[in-house]
C-alpha cells in the first residue's frame, strides 16, 4: 500500500470517527485532525461544527480548522455565515473570531450583529468589536446599545462584555450607556446600569452589578439571581 493509500484511509477513519457516536471518540478524533492538519478533512471538520452537540468537542474541531492554511479556511467559514443552522453559524463566527479576519465586518455587520438568534448574536459582537474598521467605531455602539436588555444573563453579559471592549475605541459609548441608563425600559436601563458598573470597575461581578442596576431602575430580583452588592 503506498502513502497515497495509507492517507486516504486515515482521512476516511477519521471521518467516520468525527462522526462517532460517542463524545469520547468524536474528541479524540478531532484531536488527531488538528495534530496532523489535512486540508481533504476540510469539509468534514466544517460540517460537524454545524450539528456536533457536545462543547468540548466543537472547541476542539475549532483548533482543527485553524491548524488549516487560512487561505481553505476562511472562505469555508465564510460560506457558513449564511447556513440555515443557527449553530454553524455561531461556530463559525467562533472559529472566526480565532483568526482576527479584518474582512469579516462586512460579513458580520450589520446582519449576524442583528441575528435572531441569541447564540448567533452574541458571538457576532465579539468578532465585529475585534475586527470594527476605523470610523465605524460609533456606527457598531449604536447597533449593540440596541440590544440591551435582550435575552438571559449570559445573553446580557456578551454584550456588555463587548461594549466594554468598544469603549476602548470609541469614546462616544461611555455617554451614550448613560442616556440608556437614564431614558430607556426599565429592562435596558438595567442593563446599561450594569455595563457602566463594570466599565468603571472591571473586576466587578456582572451578576452583582446587574442585581444593584435591576432594583435602581424599580424591577423585582430574578428568581435565584445574584444578592444586590452590599453598600
Amino acid at each position: 500500500m503506498d502513502q497515497h493509500e495509507n492517507s486516504e484511509d486515515r482521512r476516511a477513519a477519521l471521518m467516520a470517527a468525527l462522526r462517532g457516536a460517542t463524545p469520547s471518540g468524536r474528541l479524540q478524533a478531532a484531536l488527531l485532525a488538528g495534530t496532523e492538519p489535512d486540508p481533504g478533512l476540510l469539509a468534514t471538520l466544517i460540517e460537524r461544527c454545524g450539528v456536533e452537540p457536545d462543547f468540548f468537542v466543537r472547541e476542539t474541531l475549532t483548533w482543527a480548522l485553524i491548524q488549516l492554511p487560512r487561505t481553505l479556511v476562511v472562505p469555508a467559514l465564510r460560506r457558513q455565515l449564511d447556513a440555515p443552522l443557527p449553530q454553524a453559524r455561531s461556530q463559525a463566527l467562533h472559529t472566526l473570531s480565532k483568526l482576527v479576519v479584518p474582512q469579516a465586518w462586512a460579513w458580520v455587520f450589520p446582519s449576524l450583529v442583528n441575528d435572531p438568534d441569541d447564540e448567533v448574536a452574541r458571538t457576532a459582537w465579539r468578532v465585529a468589536v475585534g475586527v470594527v474598521p476605523r470610523g465605524e467605531e460609533a456606527h457598531l455602539t449604536g447597533t449593540l446599545l440596541r440590544h440591551l436588555g435582550r435575552g438571559d444573563a449570559d445573553v446580557k453579559k456578551s454584550l456588555s462584555r463587548a461594549l466594554i471592549e468598544l469603549a476602548l475605541l470609541d469614546e462616544s459609548l461611555e455617554p451614550a450607556l448613560i442616556r440608556a441608563r437614564d431614558t430607556l425600559r426599565a429592562e435596558q436601563r438595567a442593563h446599561a446600569g450594569a455595563t457602566l458598573t463594570l466599565l468603571a470597575d472591571p473586576g466587578a461581578s456582572f451578576d452583582g452589578a446587574y442585581a444593584d442596576a435591576r432594583r435602581n431602575a424599580g424591577l423585582a430580583p430574578l428568581p435565584g439571581g445574584a444578592s444586590p452588592t452590599p453598600r
